[in-house]
């Protein structure tokens, strides 16, 4: 009786429910893989992509910016020569490098102002207007957007032609009076915009500001779309006006939209350079010239001078560094307090 007692409780603890090791397995682990490191994993491809497409040529860049290289070296007759600091220290004491970073800052401030401010006035107006007509404002916005920047350059390059170009024949056909009162002359036949590095910079500004707003503005759009409406209509019962509700609502809540826009954008100006080429024709107004034009001009035109050309860009890349730094530093202080 024991015997056969015994194993029917046996019996019935191996056939309980639940009690058996395999009936909820653990999934399988590979050998010596700790879960810690498949992320890492993960990442391998995009960092190696990144690696091959930035920061070798970034490398290469601060080497050469050391190096004598020319077009004896470029057709391998001769070695390059390891110069140390000296394409730096002949940039520095170039005049034309001060007036390339003053122009580089000086546009930078006044294009990435006015692409903020017209691009977030627009991005507020599309936020009003009904879903077909902002559907085709926002079609037609991002069509300029979408232009590449050589053939921005090419649009207004003719829009400003001193010969064929539109401006000079629109402001031909205002009054005579009303011409001399607003710009104090009344013929602007063969009207030169390009040969001058201030309407030049003038041109520039508007070609950048015009392919660049669309992005500001969609970018706008899609952030208000996120505030509660509950916000704007207790401020609106409360009386407040307009620009209020936009100090206070509007602008805290898209911060982080704002931040993000402000440093790519200046990213974006200090280092154009397909506009200001195309517009110029080739490098030849140093006046006018920006560090990337700078940059370009001493690394291949004749005789080229690579090295002092990559320690230009060298300049302008710490430059960059510094400034988004500075400017993310602050945000993250702002946010703190």
């Amino acid at each position: 009786m024991s015997n056969t007692s015994t194993i029917s409780r046996g019996a019935g603890r191996s056939s309980a429910p639940g009690r058996r090791r395999d009936d909820n397995p653990r999934p399988a682990r590979p050998s010596g893989l700790r879960p810690w490191i498949i992320p890492y994993l993960l990442l391998i491809p995009g960092l190696v992509v990144i690696a091959g497409l930035l920061l070798y040529p970034l490398f290469q860049m601060i080497v050469i910016s050391f190096q004598k290289v020319g077009i004896a070296q470029i057709n391998g007759r001769r070695p390059t020569d390891w110069v140390g600091w000296d394409n730096y220290t002949r940039i520095l004491g170039s005049e034309i490098f001060w007036s390339s970073l003053r122009n580089t800052v000086v546009f930078a401030v006044v294009t990435v102002t006015l692409t903020l401010v017209l691009g977030t006035a627009v991005g507020t107006l599309l936020n009003k207007l009904g879903r077909k007509m902002s559907t085709l404002v926002v079609i037609g916005i991002m069509s300029a957007w979408a232009v590449p920047p050589v053939a921005q350059g090419v649009i207004w390059r003719w829009l400003f032609d001193a010969d064929a170009g539109v401006i000079n024949w629109a402001l031909n056909l205002l009054p005579d009076g009303l011409s001399d009162l607003l710009f104090g002359r009344s013929d602007w036949t063969g009207e030169p915009w390009l040969n001058d590095a201030v309407t030049v910079y003038l041109v520039l500004i508007v070609c950048v500001v015009w392919a660049s707003f669309p992005f500001i503005a969609v970018s706008v759009l899609a952030g208000l779309k996120g505030i509660p409406a509950e916000l704007y209509e207790a401020a609106r019962v409360d009386g407040a006006t307009p620009w209020r509700i936009f100090r206070k609502i509007t602008f805290p809540l898209l911060k982080p939209v704002f931040a993000v826009l402000t440093i790519l954008s200046i990213i974006w100006d200090f280092k154009v350079f397909s506009q200001l080429y195309v517009l110029m024709n080739g490098p030849t107004n140093r006046e006018a010239f920006n560090l990337s034009m700078f940059s370009f001009a001493e690394a291949f035109r004749s005789p080229p001078k690579m090295g002092t050309g990559a320690a230009i860009a060298v300049i302008l890349t710490l430059l960059l560094l510094v400034v988004t730094a500075v400017y993310v530093r602050q945000i993250v202080k702002t946010e703190e307090m």
